[in-house]
């Protein structure tokens, strides 16, 4: 049995190393791909959270976070795809939707 603790530490790895891509990097993709992780992480913790105390609460929770995973997934693919054709440029520095 792996301890709670060890699943803990690798979900603060894996969040941070999401932190750190939405941060630094400059595609739109990339950075889109730093959220999901980011909330993959989240949902680590409160898988390990249920298992540590024996309840369902937290996969409960992971469920309903999984689902808005992928209606986000859903909608901000469709937002990136129609950028990328109208801007021809997935940098978030070079696309400016606000500007005429």
């Amino acid at each position: 049995m792996v301890p709670t603790h060890y699943y803990l530490i690798l979900s603060a790895i894996l969040f941070g190393l999401g932190v750190v891509a939405f941060v630094f990097k400059r595609n739109v993709i990339t950075i889109f791909m730093s959220i999901e992780l980011m909330l993959n992480a989240v949902n680590l913790a409160f898988v390990a959270f249920s298992q540590a105390f024996g309840k369902l609460d937290g996969q409960v929770f992971v469920l309903f976070v999984i689902v808005v995973a992928a209606a986000e997934a859903a909608v901000g693919l469709g937002i990136i795809i129609l950028i990328a054709r109208n801007r021809q440029s997935l940098n978030v520095e070079r696309v400016n939707l606000l500007k005429l």
